[in-house]
């Protein structure tokens, strides 16, 4: 078959290196974009863009209809979802299909059976690969949970059955914690992938996440990319990966290589996909899950071995066979990956939307920058935090590590705060620098702690809501965005001094536009200063408000409701 426009389904840097690769292979690329990212980068870099009219994934980059009618009107023959939104989603692969369009994929029938980690989990027991205690099924209540922890004992890990990237996963030590945890896990899991079923599986304590990257084409060639260490993560959600993964035993290696090679042949898989194994702290490897789409993470193997992933995906997806079909691609060097993340590394990772003010890449030998993001960008607080990866190669680890500190130190960010404070901090740590990798999944969250070095500087906290204006020309409709306070609307200045005098009254309120998840606490409920009190949601990622001083509390927003940077959410009186 003939691929020769592609509708690129996502937003940020993805959709960027898609379009990149596109041109390179000759293809017209198609973006898409929501009223927040109105004249974002990649709707700059591919050929064409089109608005999908909202503000939300819901109504825009999750809105099959409207997606579908955008690359009929635009004329793509294809269509690539990238990672997250709608990437995992069986039913819109077979929608994109139905509707005339090659998928830029796995089958929906792959999808279908590795997306669901339940019989991804029955795969892998068929194929040999070592498997953690779990359930065969989703859970119904929580309490199902507390039975499987009663049996199994702690601690405990509750998973979205449909998803992955950190979403929907909570880790739980106290048997108190796993009512709570069941339904945040399920919200989560709802907000990101529209579904909300959750398992449950023996958490293993202080384990590495180890995975290996698969390409695979429609005449049986299945190649193995060699392996990444992702153990390097805050709340499950991965910061630093590595490839190829390092002080393996030979034995761990080939085992999770050949188990990804054979979980892969098992059920037909054709495109790029990663297959991802833990590895515990007495050495032992046990399945995690399949992940059926191009990861994040994926510019750190193409380091390392030469392969443009993403070509690969176009060239299966048109029929061919893989460029290198019969043998898996030579390891050269080492290579890490940073994420940069629109992020407070001094506030616990919470969430920073705002408009970027200054945006310095390093260069050198070995250094690719991959961003969705430049100076003047906006970072909204619909969706996840990533700006853009860092990718650092050298002939060997030390050297990739060296040329990272370097890197990092030539990386600048203003106007949004990031977590390159945190990355300088880690290729520091002997935690990463010993003879053995000393890091595990849940580290950063328990040892982790900020250096005095973190700049402060430059910092907008909220999001400058923009005014589009819509005008035709020669028959087709472009949006023009303003930033409100041009057009007379209330600004981030005014905004903050609102904020600052709203909390000498004792307001509560986020520094970001969020939604409110749950409030932790009734009206007129006494609190005092440091109570938890509202879980809140931006970003893709769960965060608490904690009362800012004593006194009972009256709430002014509902459990839904979308509130603005600074907007009053609460009084403590």
């Amino acid at each position: 078959m003939t691929v020769t426009t592609v509708l690129i389904a996502n937003r940020g840097e993805i959709a960027v290196r898609i379009a990149r690769t596109a041109r390179d292979l000759g293809i017209r690329s198609i973006a898409v974009y929501s009223e927040p990212d109105t004249g974002a980068l990649h709707t700059q870099i591919a050929d064409e863009a089109y608005l999908l009219p909202g503000k939300t994934s819901a109504e825009t980059y999750m809105n099959v209809a409207a997606l579908i009618a955008v690359a009929h009107r635009a004329g793509a023959d294809c269509l690539h979802p990238g990672y997250g939104f709608l990437s995992e989603n069986a039913d819109f692969a077979r929608t994109v299909q139905e509707a005339g369009l090659t998928w830029i994929g796995p089958s929906p029938e792959s999808i279908e059976l590795l997306g669901d980690k339940l019989s991804a989990r029955a795969v892998a027991v068929e194929v040999g690969a070592p498997l953690a205690p779990g359930t065969s099924a989703p859970l119904a209540t929580w309490e199902e949970a507390r039975d499987f922890a009663d049996e199994h004992g702690l601690p405990i890990a509750i998973k979205a059955a449909f998803g992955g990237g950190g979403r929907g996963l909570k880790v739980v030590f106290d048997e108190d914690d796993i009512e709570d945890s069941f339904n945040s896990a399920s919200r989560e899991a709802r907000e990101a992938f529209g579904r909300g079923e959750c398992y449950v599986e023996k958490f293993l304590t202080h384990p590495r996440h180890v995975e290996a990257q698969v390409v695979a084409d429609s005449h049986g060639n299945v190649a193995v990319l060699g392996t990444r260490d992702c153990s390097t993560q805050r709340r499950f959600q991965k910061l630093i990966e590595e490839a190829p993964a390092p002080f393996l035993t030979e034995e761990q290696r080939r085992s999770i290589e050949e188990g990804a090679r054979e979980i892969c042949k098992k059920v037909g898989y054709v495109s790029a996909g990663t297959v991802e194994f833990i590895v515990s702290a007495d050495g032992t490897v046990s399945f995690l899950e399949v992940n059926t789409r191009v990861q994040v993470e994926h510019p750190v193997t193409e380091a390392v071995t030469g392969v443009d992933i993403i070509a690969e995906q176009f060239r299966v997806a048109a029929g061919e066979r893989l460029s290198f079909a019969g043998r898996d691609p030579q390891i050269n060097g080492h290579a890490f990956e940073f994420r940069i993340n629109a992020e407070d590394v001094t506030n616990g990772f919470a969430p920073s939307p705002g408009t970027i003010t200054r945006f310095e890449v390093p260069t050198g030998p070995g250094i690719r920058v991959d961003t969705g993001v430049r100076c003047g960008s906006t970072i909204p607080a619909y969706y996840d935090s990533l700006m853009g990866k860092l990718i650092v190669w050298g002939p060997d680890r030390d050297t990739a590590l060296n040329r990272s500190r370097s890197a990092l130190q030539e990386f600048l960010i203003e106007g949004v705060r990031s977590v390159l404070p945190f990355h300088r901090d880690m290729v520091e740590a002997p935690e990463l620098n010993g003879e053995t990798l000393d890091l595990y999944t849940d580290w950063v969250d328990h040892h982790y702690s900020p250096s005095a070095a973190h700049e402060t500087v430059g910092i907008e906290h909220i999001y400058d809501e923009r005014t589009s204006v819509v005008i035709e020309i020669d028959g087709k409709l472009h949006t023009i965005g303003f930033p409100s306070a041009f057009l007379g609307a209330s600004g981030p200045a005014q905004q903050a001094t609102e904020s600052a005098e709203g909390a000498k009254s004792g307001a509560v309120s986020s520094t970001y536009e969020a939604t409110i998840v749950e409030w932790l606490v009734s009206d007129g409920d006494v609190v005092s200063a440091g109570d938890a009190i509202v879980t809140i949601e931006a970003m893709k990622m769960e965060s608490v408000i904690k009362a800012p001083c004593d006194g009972q509390i009256s709430l002014a927003a509902e459990p839904g409701e979308r509130v603005a940077a600074n907007a009053r959410i609460a009084t403590i009186s």
